[in-house]
């Protein structure tokens, strides 16, 4: 019979929920129900919103971003190390508390770091509430 072990389960699964995470919509203008919204409908604002925010993708530079997801990854794999490190030596192999403190410390940067990505940044919500003043909607706020 196989010995359960939770490291192996903690493996496959921290994957998968940061896929899940980076695949999460974030937040989102809302808009004030002006004229304009009211006469074009729901569904073609969501459009338009759509199309701000690809626009803010493409004129917002992002690659700051991805060195901070880098930077977040590598300090929890640090921080984990030493304290599984820690917890080893107290249970009798440091290495192997290194190892999986390591490990778990890069997936708790990393899913801290992926919880950042989702957020944007100021530059992009005033691009985006821009365009949307173009398209003569009001942005009250993202949510």
């Amino acid at each position: 019979m196989q010995k359960f072990n939770i490291q192996k389960i903690y493996i496959a699964l921290v994957p998968a929920f940061c896929i899940f995470m980076v695949g999460c919509a974030g937040p989102k203008p809302i808009l004030y129900p002006n004229n304009h919204l009211k006469s074009v409908g729901q569904e073609q604002a969501e459009l338009d919103i759509a199309e701000c925010r690809t626009l803010a993708e493409h004129y917002v530079s992002t690659s700051v971003e991805g060195e901070k997801l880098v930077k977040s990854t590598a300090m929890g794999a640090g921080v984990g190390a030493a304290g599984g490190a820690a917890a080893g030596a107290i249970r009798g192999s440091a290495a192997r508390g290194s190892l999986t403190g390591a490990a778990a410390g890069a997936s708790v940067g990393l899913i801290r770091g992926l919880f950042r990505l989702n957020r944007p940044s100021h530059t992009y919500i005033s691009f985006v509430n821009q365009c949307l003043r173009d398209k003569g909607y009001k942005s009250i706020g993202w949510n």
